[in-house]
This record gives C-alpha cells, structure tokens and sequence, in this order.
C-alpha cells in the first residue's frame, strides 16, 4: 500500500486542476516587475491581509528573513519565541543575514504575555547609557504555531501583546505561514488577525497544497524596500506566472477544505493518545499539528518502524513525534494511520 506521509503539509501534490492553472498561466519577467499572474497574487495576498501591497518570494524562510532584514539594521535585538520557526528552523539566517540579535521569549506553546515582552526589552534609567545594549527594534509572533501544536493565538492575547510592543516602538513582524488554519479554525478574517502588524508572512506551500511560494505583505513603502533585499537574496522570478499560478489556485479553492485536515487531525490524535506509550492531550490539537511525546521508545527508533509499516512521521527531539495532516490525506489514510501507530507501539 501507498506510503502516508505525514512528515508536513509541505508534501501535499498540485491537484489536476492546479497543474492545468499553471500550465496555461499568462507570464512575464517578474525581475522587471511584469508578471501579470504574479502581480494578481500579490494584489490578492494583500487585500486578503488588509494590507497595501505583498511581495512573491520562493520561499517562507525567505520572507520571513527579508520582512526580519527590512525592519532591522545588523546589530539590533530581535524578540523572537524560545520555540519560534523563524528562530530554530530557518538556517540561523537571522544573524547570518540581518546580523540581529535574538532575545528568547518564554512562550507557552509558542504564545507568550505583554509581561514577557516589558521583561525583555527592560526599563531604560539615564544612569545607565542606552548605546550600551543591542537597541530591541522588532516583535516577531508566528500564528499558527509549528512547534506549539498548531497552536492558535487567542485573539484578545495577540492585541495585548502586540498593542504593548507598539507602546514600546517596536516594529511587529507576523510568521502566518498556516495562518489559513487560524482562520478556517475560529472564523477570524484573516485581516482581523494581520491588523496589529507591519508585515506578515504566508505561505501557500503549506496547508493550501501549492508546490512553492509565500508573499509577505505590508505597507507599500516597507514592501519596496523589502523587494530589494529579495532580489539582494536571490529570489528574484523570471516566468514566475506558472508557480505564481499554482499559489493563485490554492488561495482561491483550496482554503475552504483546510477543516477537513482539522478533523482528520482531531480523530488521530483522540485515537492514539489512547494508546500506552504515548503522551498525548488531544485538547491540544486545534489545526491540522498533532505533537506527541512517546513515553518507551525514542523518536529516531519510532519513526524509523513507523516507515517499514508505511508511515512517514517527523522526530522531533529524543521522544518528540510530528504528525501533520493536509489536503491530501482522506479519512481512509488517517485511520490506516492511527493503526500502524499501534503495530509500531507493539513491535518496539
């Protein structure tokens, strides 16, 4: 039988439909800013977001570090979760790029307090030269949260922290790389969650099932400077059209199936943490993530059985499990799932 991969929402497949969008894309040079189905997602991106104008690069990790790179100058402090994606898991391009300095939040499940962000950027006294410490210039949150769960930001937390870092001029940057799953979770228009920040950053490989890209979006004079820095970095398209085709696709059809991943993710975790061996609160689960902890084996020697029997889930530290349901997982796939996570409990 077909191999399930649950590794990420990343290795979904384009669906026929999408393939045809993008083989018959009408194209440009988007180096020369002439890429008519490029220039139609970033204007759709941006009105989606509520802000003026977005940006198509390659990547997430690239808009991230560019919207990291346009706030910041090297040498300045940068407010980042202990557990953020753009802190662990982006190639430490926050000092090799924008040369910035992280200062660790002590989020829970990624989601932390006004308190912390005070506690952080400290209390400044003439007795003490301000040109001494890294200057704190920018909040970065990341909603839905990868190592958190999935984890949603309450709406009420998002406005008190971010309403604090603005009092404290700080600019505020939004990882949304799943922030289709906040919204298809709670109802909360998407630009009611990107209001409170200068830029935010989507993805449109992850969750929609596109086969590549992200936009970051932001007030127009930011996304100018931030186009500089794409182009500084590499991401510069040519016929970008036909994967810019492909991201069109799925912001148009695909969003409105992201509950089915929510479901699929809802039984598999209610189901295995039934299981003995697994630690496992499936209250946790609120999009499409579910993390467990394994209580008598090791993550390395689990996955490597759970690949013999067919399927593909991520190590995550020494006892840590990720397992991420997206667009191309059915019913059948997570029940065929949640039983060769009991084969494989039983032959460790």
């Amino acid at each position: 039988m077909a191999l399930i991969d649950l590794r990420s929402d990343t290795c979904s497949r384009p669906t026929r439909a999408m393939r045809e969008a993008m083989a018959w894309a009408d194209v440009g040079d988007d180096v020369y800013g002439d890429d008519p189905t490029v220039k139609e997602l970033e204007a759709e991106t941006a009105a989606l977001l509520g802000k003026q104008d977005a940006v198509y690069m390659p990547t997430g990790t690239m808009t991230n570090q560019v919207g990291i790179r346009a706030h910041t100058e090297p040498g300045d402090a940068v407010l980042f979760d202990q557990n953020a994606h753009v802190y662990l898991l982006e190639g430490g391009a926050p000092a090799a790029y924008s040369g910035v300095l992280p200062r660790l939040l002590p989020g829970v499940r990624g989601i932390f307090t006004a308190t912390d962000v005070i506690a952080a950027v400290g209390q400044p006294h003439p007795f003490f030269p301000a040109t001494v410490p890294a200057p704190v210039t920018l909040l970065c949150v990341e909603n839905t949260h990868n190592a958190g769960g999935g984890a949603i930001w309450p709406l009420d937390r998002l406005r008190e922290v971010t309403c604090t870092g603005r009092d404290l001029g700080l600019s505020l940057h939004l990882d949304g790389a799943r922030l289709w799953h906040a919204t298809a979770a709670t109802g909360v228009e998407l630009a009611e969650y990107a209001a409170p920040f200068d830029t935010v950053s989507v993805c449109f490989s992850k969750a929609l099932g596109a086969p590549m890209g992200s936009c970051l979006a932001g007030p127009a004079e930011l996304i100018t400077r931030a186009r500089r820095f794409k182009q500084q970095l590499g991401g510069g398209f040519r016929q970008a059209g036909i994967v810019a085709a492909g991201a069109l696709h799925a912001l148009r059809e695909h969003r409105p199936r992201l509950p089915e991943a929510h479901a699929n993710a809802r039984r598999f975790a209610e189901a295995v943490s039934q299981l003995d061996g697994i630690d496992l609160d499936p209250a946790e689960v609120e999009t499409n993530i579910v993390r467990f902890k394994l209580t008598k084996s090791t993550a390395a020697a689990f996955a490597d059985e759970a690949h013999h029997l067919g399927l593909h889930v991520l190590p995550s530290g020494p006892d840590g499990i990720r397992a991420v349901f997206y667009l191309d997982i059915s019913p059948a796939d997570t029940d065929r799932a949640i039983i060769i996570i009991a084969k494989t409990l039983a032959t460790l």
